[in-house]
């Protein structure tokens, strides 16, 4: 799940810096929020109906639309949480609004940019795969056996 965290926030910086850099100021890491959010696939913390819309389009999509309804969502709610402290900040994003629409959350999901740079979300993965297994290679020879 590290790895998933560490290519949200390329895309969560790139989308939403105002929101990023208010989340670092109080260390407010993906893995607060967004491990809830994709382990249940949303049905927790959004309605039935828009979860069931969220299922739909990942399964004909695959898992960068649950990663991309994340940042929707936060999207959606960026002004609101940027008036919000760490503990106000990981309540909310534990129990959404139960007014939310799907118009509203799909035309944030939308706007959403999958892209840094030239990398695609893919690419962008790989990237951190790659990054992580060499840190593994560089890591001390007592760890590696």
């Amino acid at each position: 799940m590290l790895k998933y965290f560490a290519t949200f926030e390329v895309f969560f910086e790139e989308n939403l810096s105002k929101l990023f850099l208010h989340f670092k100021s109080y260390s407010l890491t993906p893995d607060i929020y967004l491990i809830d959010w994709i382990f249940t696939l949303y049905s927790k913390s959004l309605p039935l109906d828009l979860a069931c819309r969220v299922w739909d389009v990942f399964c004909r999509d695959g898992e960068e639309f649950l990663f991309r309804t994340g940042l929707g969502i936060l999207r959606l709610y960026e002004d609101i949480l940027l008036q919000m402290d760490f503990i106000h900040i990981a309540q909310f994003l534990t129990k959404l609004p139960e007014d939310i629409t799907s118009e509203k959350l799909f035309s944030c999901i939308a706007a959403i940019q999958m892209q840094n740079s030239t990398k695609k979300w893919t690419q962008v993965f790989a990237s951190v795969m790659k990054d992580i297994k060499e840190g593994d290679k560089n890591s001390s020879p007592a760890l590696k056996s």
